[in-house]
């Protein structure tokens, strides 16, 4: 999985609804970028949420997630693979979403979509869409660390299929 200079390369592309709005994060995010810069080629797609008001109402917010949806579709690219970010999703081990990744590679999948939507969450016709929902934690976590989660946990796939120390 991942190997630049021999076999295998595949592409991994997060699609966040969202700017990360505080430098911390961007950092961070910067920083597991780089890393990752040596397994994957990596592309972070911001794309602009919904403004909603301070209350919004039901059909306010399934207008707003159908909107992101459409926004979203046309971003992922043909033939990806496509792990929905839910609460509902399946929680895994890093060990398990190592060799997840690894798997899809070693069956000719070239390229690996992370979907995380808006504090609204992602539009049931999108989690459809997606061959994979995902589920870091039952918690909730603002979307600028999940963001970075992900990343770190893409970071230790990497890691544990080469064999690196980071994982320990």
């Amino acid at each position: 999985m991942g190997r630049k200079g021999g076999a295998v390369v595949i592409s991994v592309t997060v699609i966040a609804l969202g700017k990360l709005k505080e430098r911390s994060m961007r950092d961070l995010c910067a920083e597991y970028e780089k890393r990752l810069s040596a397994f994957c080629r990596l592309q972070i797609v911001e794309l602009t949420p919904e403004r909603l008001p301070d209350r919004p109402s039901a059909n306010e917010i399934a207008r707003a997630l159908e909107r992101e949806a459409v926004q979203i579709t046309a971003k992922i690219p043909a033939n990806a693979y496509v792990f929905a970010m839910c609460i509902e999703g399946k929680q895994m081990s890093s060990e398990v979403f190592s060799q997840k990744l690894s798997t899809l590679a070693v069956n000719g999948t070239s390229n690996v979509v992370f979907l995380l939507g808006s504090s609204f969450g992602l539009q049931e016709a999108i989690k459809k869409r997606a061959d994979f929902r995902f589920s870091m934690s039952e918690m909730t976590f603002p979307h600028q660390l999940a963001r970075v989660m992900l990343l770190e946990q893409i970071y230790r796939a990497f890691q544990i299929e080469s064999g690196g120390k980071y994982h320990k």
